[in-house]
């Protein structure tokens, strides 16, 4: 018996690795092969005075939006988002910034310059038989003149269809003498960490170069505000390969290759893509409209921390809270208010902070949406007509209050006074600022953990806005009187405006 249950162990043993092997592809020549001709290399002529050799950027200009030294531009998002959420991938810390390129830049061979113009290569991929390429914004940024190379070697010149400053995304058109050999965009949602794919692009002008690899991590967070969820890969992508596309295994594009980490400007195994998903959506607005048109409802939000949702009286730590409702926005013509926290978004659970702004600028412009929401203590709908994102939000104003001295209050460790001149001029408040400002936070308390500062506004107190001081301790006393120990504030900072927790003493 133990005889034959070792040889059923060594037998299940023997047969695993043989289960998996069927994954492993036996080459990629067939693949390579049917993708190469779809696959561009974009050249673009720029002033020469525009690029320094100590940038890592050959496409910058002048004139233009400076070029990228390792990602796009944050681009305007619908919702402030303030950490990245649980089992996110944290941004790339400061201290590696210096690492991170975009897939091309001066000092490397695919960027000659000669008399007072510089010629920058890129790559591109065609989508349309009839002649529309996409390719990085920052690969044709500031260009005098653009044009394609084919992979037969046939150079057509290209007009600018439209761009995307924000998300780094570019449509150019040619005029071939016949219908060009076009990839579909797949979708990216689908791709799974382990996934084989294979870049195709034009490294140091080398021109139609595939590489393989796998996707190594998703979601990788590269901007400041979490906007692009990247793919990362260890396919090798190099100077020159910005644009160019990341394919499965199945042949569609699954992202767009756009920067690399590396100490040397060279390929480590670390590079990263724009997910199809979003490319898609931007390409399509971009062939219609000529401009990217991004959804917008007009609310800051912040992630629901366990302290707010006690407060709130939340089930479960979920969705996001609202921080703020901009005047006039699809948000307040649905009357929606601070301290309403947002669980679903058009049918879409928003599990985290970085969900809703993606929701929302994917969402067609002018489409009504329904929103859950959790607002006093129990559930409510509202519906949500989406509008075109403006340039820039109007801002909150209201009329300011008679002003009181500055107080201690020791419950919360601050130190309270209601607007002032004097103090709206010392901390540089906008001229509608009304609310309570913090002119001192006491050293170890619980608000200095928090992160408060003198020159923070605290707008509301549990749901009720605030504009003396003496309304601070009044919301402070209910809240002693009915045994809750922690009071929720909306606080407004310098650079964001944010629900916190305190407890009242």
């Amino acid at each position: 018996m133990r005889v034959l249950l070792l040889a059923s162990a060594m037998t299940i043993l023997c047969a695993a690795p043989a289960a998996m092997a069927h994954d492993v592809p036996q080459g990629f020549a067939d693949l390579a092969a049917g993708l190469l001709p779809s696959v561009v290399n974009v050249a673009s002529t720029q002033p020469a005075s525009a690029s320094s050799g100590d940038q890592t950027d050959g496409d910058q200009s002048g004139g233009g939006e400076p070029g990228r030294d390792s990602l796009p531009p944050g681009k305007g998002a619908s919702a402030a988002e303030a950490a990245p959420p649980d089992g996110a991938a944290p941004p790339i810390d400061k201290s590696f910034e210096q690492f991170l390129h975009s897939a091309e830049g001066p000092g490397s061979p695919d960027v000659t310059s000669g008399g007072d113009q510089m010629q920058s290569l890129g790559s591109g991929f065609i989508i349309d038989s009839s002649g529309l390429i996409v390719t990085n914004n920052h690969v044709i940024d500031g260009a005098r003149s653009m044009s394609v190379i084919l992979s037969d070697g046939t150079s057509l010149p290209a007009t600018l269809v439209g761009r995307d400053t924000q998300d780094d995304i570019a449509l150019l058109r040619v005029h071939p003498p016949h219908p060009l050999q076009a990839v579909h965009f797949g979708s990216s949602r689908k791709a799974r960490i382990g996934d084989w794919v294979l870049a195709i692009g034009n490294p140091y002008g080398l021109g139609g170069t595939v590489t393989a690899g796998i996707i190594s991590a998703r979601g990788r967070d590269l901007q400041e505000d979490g906007s692009t969820d990247y793919i990362q890969t260890d396919a090798a992508i190099n100077r020159g390969n910005s644009g160019g596309p990341l394919f499965d295994m199945q042949g569609v594009v699954i992202g767009i290759n756009t920067a690399i980490y590396s100490p040397s400007g060279g390929s480590v195994g670390i590079g990263f893509a724009i997910p199809s998903d979003e490319v898609a959506a931007v390409v399509q607005q971009l062939r219609r409209y000529g401009k990217p048109r991004r959804g917008w409802i007009g609310v800051q939000v912040m992630g629901v921390t366990p302290d707010i949702a006690t407060a709130l009286k939340l089930p479960e730590t979920a969705g996001v809270v609202v921080a703020t409702v901009a005047p006039g926005s699809p948000a307040a013509a649905a009357h929606l208010a601070p301290g309403d926290v947002i669980l679903d978004f058009d049918g879409h659970s928003v599990g985290s902070m970085k969900m809703l702004p993606r929701l929302v600028q994917e969402s067609p412009v002018g489409e009504t949406v329904a929103v859950n929401l959790w607002r006093n203590g129990k559930a409510a709908e509202a519906d949500l007509r989406v509008a075109d994102e403006p340039a820039a939000p109007a801002p909150t104003t209201a009329a300011p209050k008679k002003p009181a001295e500055p107080e201690p209050v020791a419950a919360l460790g601050l130190t309270l006074s209601d607007v002032t001149p004097a103090l709206r001029s010392k901390f540089s408040l906008a001229s509608g600022t009304a609310g309570v400002v913090i002119t001192a936070v006491a050293p170890g308390s619980a608000a200095a953990r928090q992160g408060l500062s003198p020159g923070d506004v605290i707008l509301q107190m549990d749901g009720t806005a605030v504009s003396h001081v003496q309304e601070v301790t009044g919301q402070i006393a209910a809240s002693r009187h009915d045994r809750r120990g922690e009071i929720l504030m909306l606080v407004q900072g310098a650079d964001a405006t944010q629900w916190v927790s305190l407890a009242t003493g």
